[in-house]
């Protein structure tokens, strides 16, 4: 992802800032969730994003694409016709954006899923398949590396 800027043009944001910058409008997330499942075309979008416009859907899909979250492909060149698929950038965003469903449910109750077998509320926690640890919080800025 490409993020230069955060809100109010500060250059460098990071963290929720720069998060909110690419993702931060009525209309991001729920197009980012609607392509998690697969490559979709305009009328379908328009279809799965109820209420959006045709201009502001056009406009979000060029963002999220500039930002590397987004795939164009055609699918028909006369008329020119694209479908759009989440990169691997965006999908990357499925955890978080299931955890904001999660907290967003209709009640507290409700809000964290749980284990069937001994009936405790279940937690997110960081893992590394490699290692086969969990661990409880995110490791330091500094401990992060791209990959």
């Amino acid at each position: 992802m490409d993020v230069e800027r955060g809100r109010g043009g500060e250059a460098g944001a990071s963290g929720p800032a720069a998060a909110l910058d690419v993702l931060g409008d009525r209309w991001t997330l729920p197009l980012v969730a609607a392509l998690l499942p697969g490559p979709l075309r305009v009328t379908d979008l328009c279809r799965a994003v109820p209420g959006i416009a045709s201009n502001v859907l056009t406009q979000r899909l060029r963002r999220l694409d500039a930002a590397g979250l987004l795939e164009t492909h055609p699918y028909s060149t006369r008329p020119w016709r694209e479908e759009y698929r989440l990169a691997h950038a965006g999908e990357l965003l499925a955890p978080a954006l299931k955890e904001l469903e999660r907290w967003a449910g209709p009640s507290p109750v409700e809000r964290a899923p749980v284990h069937q077998p001994c009936g405790s509320k279940m937690e997110s926690r960081w893992y590394c398949p490699e290692c086969d640890q969990v661990v409880a919080s995110p490791p330091a800025e500094e401990e992060v590396v791209d990959a």
